[in-house]
């Protein structure tokens, strides 16, 4: 894979040109800004994915405030897992035995190693939820991070609630609108998803419990076609960070956007 992306680096990609990058996208100081990020899309970084974090933080500055997703998947009920499933005679000693969540410990699942780094990051703060955290750094972190619900783990009292009243913009660093997250606030603000129950371990009283809360039926299949539709009618400014395709826009447009498109082309469950 690396002798790959060196193949396919014209120049290697460090954290002032990556800076710079940024800037001429469009990413400026005091921005509060949601990334979601693929490092092999930049091409070879001096640095890995310290080189690209620490790139974003001097593109937004410490007045700013940077955001990434710190969803842990793993940590759930085992009866719902599909991808890949585990034996049913298996999920009663997953439920007892699983770590409870820490947001220290508990790494993210499937976000990529951009987001996997920021959350240990000194100085990043990481709310409180099993499943749906988010890695906050920057002047408005603890407002993010902080008060995060059990329940409608990407609602209103989630940080992508926060994120919507700072007026927060996006920013897909080589990926597109199938990773959207807020358009998970959408979904809730459009009422187009049953309420369903969910379980993941916790440390409740200073002990280790098995908590049940309530989400939505979370579903992100149709996101693609929404951003297609949303870039459609709406400023989304392109350009080129490294290698990777990036694309920056107001997450508060899209968001209502959403929820437009949702209520039109989503039957109610």
């Amino acid at each position: 894979m690396e002798k790959q992306l060196i193949e396919q680096t014209d120049t290697p990609r460090t954290t002032e040109s990556l800076r710079k990058d940024l800037q001429l996208l469009g990413v400026k100081p005091g921005m509060t800004l949601i990334v979601h990020s693929s490092l092999k899309s930049i091409g070879w970084v001096c640095g890995d994915s310290q080189a690209v974090i620490d790139a974003l933080m001097d593109a937004v500055t410490a007045d700013g405030t940077l955001i990434l997703p710190a969803h842990s998947a793993a940590l759930s009920d085992p009866a719902d897992w599909i991808n890949p499933p585990v034996p049913e005679n298996w999920w009663e000693t997953i439920r007892k035995t699983m770590p409870a969540f820490d947001p220290k410990k508990t790494p993210t699942r499937g976000l990529g190693v951009i987001a996997e780094r920021f959350r240990s990051y000194p100085e990043v703060l990481r709310s409180y939820h099993p499943t749906m955290s988010f890695s906050a750094w920057g002047k408005k972190a603890a407002y993010v991070t902080n008060g995060h619900t059990l329940d409608d783990g990407l609602g209103e009292q989630s940080p992508l609630g926060k994120a919507y009243e700072l007026d927060a913009d996006v920013l897909f660093l080589g990926t597109d609108f199938d990773t959207h997250t807020s358009f998970h606030l959408s979904e809730h603000r459009s009422s187009v998803r049953k309420a369903i129950s969910k379980g993941a371990p916790i440390i409740e009283n200073g002990k280790r419990v098995w908590k049940n809360f309530l989400e939505i039926d979370y579903d992100d299949e149709q996101f693609g076609e929404v951003g297609k539709a949303f870039e459609s009618e709406f400023p989304v400014y392109g350009g080129k960070v490294g290698s990777a395709s990036c694309k920056l826009f107001k997450m508060r447009s899209s968001v209502d956007f959403g929820v437009k498109w949702m209520k039109e082309n989503i039957k109610e469950g």
